[in-house]
């Protein structure tokens, strides 16, 4: 993966962090005010969360019904960037309310931004995502990125990372909390194979904002497991030179 000069100033960007509570969410909120790297960060949730560290409350926290996202228009707009990390699982939410988060929400707060003129669509979605499959996980997950890939951004990047690591939710499963622990050793030796790490993919989605990384002038890209951690290291490059 080539990258070249920096492509859009970050500081001249207003963004959009969508589901900044969630551990993916909260990963890539850190890393942006941490280095203060954008002219204006949204954080949409459903909820208001008292941070304990000073970083976050660089901010600007908005809460939203995403039941009712229509009223909520007004937050999108002015937004050049949304990164949408919405998700849940189906022993938290039941089926229903699987397909609520990670498809209708994730749907809408697409058609909402590119209402509103946002240029970038960033969506975190899953390895093995497809729309055809007859597992739940995967098929909602694919009609998600089928229905985001529709809309009429300048950009959109669809992320497909494996199993998230360096993340701390309650509602993980015994099976997934005992095969995160078995691919202790792979994330040695062949980090790419089955996990990414949270701050691995926020570093990737921000390197993909705003550095000319392999687009090709496609406007829709996909971004598998190795490109993440490429396009990672890429962005660890560019925060040095920016220092």
């Amino acid at each position: 993966m080539n990258s070249s000069l920096v492509k859009v100033e970050a500081k001249s960007l207003s963004v959009a962090i969508v589901g900044f509570t969630g551990e993916c969410g909260k990963a890539l909120t850190k890393e942006i005010l941490s280095n203060d790297l954008f002219n204006r960060t949204i954080l949409i949730g459903r909820r208001k969360v008292d941070f304990d560290q000073e970083i976050f409350k660089k901010g600007e926290q908005t809460i939203v019904d995403f039941d009712k996202l229509d009223d909520y228009e007004e937050v999108f707009k002015n937004v050049d960037v949304v990164y949408c990390c919405l998700g849940t699982t189906r022993g938290k939410a039941g089926v229903e309310g699987f397909r609520k988060v990670d498809f209708d929400y994730v749907n809408k707060t697409a058609t909402i931004a590119a209402k509103c003129g946002c240029k970038q669509f960033h969506l975190i979605s899953s390895s093995g995502a497809n729309k055809n499959s007859s597992l739940l996980y995967p098929q909602v997950k694919g009609l998600a990125e089928e229905a985001v890939n529709k809309m009429d951004f300048d950009k959109t990047y669809v992320y497909r990372p494996k199993l998230l690591v360096g993340t701390n939710r309650d509602e993980n499963r015994v099976g997934e909390r005992i095969f995160k622990v078995i691919t202790v050793p792979f994330q040695y030796i062949a980090p790419t194979f089955v996990t990414t790490p949270i701050d691995i993919l926020a570093k990737a989605m921000l390197a993909n904002t705003f550095l000319n990384i392999n687009s090709n002038g496609d406007k829709n890209m996909l971004i598998d497991n190795n490109s993440i951690f490429e396009a990672s290291k890429i962005y660890e490059k560019f925060l040095k030179s920016k220092n």
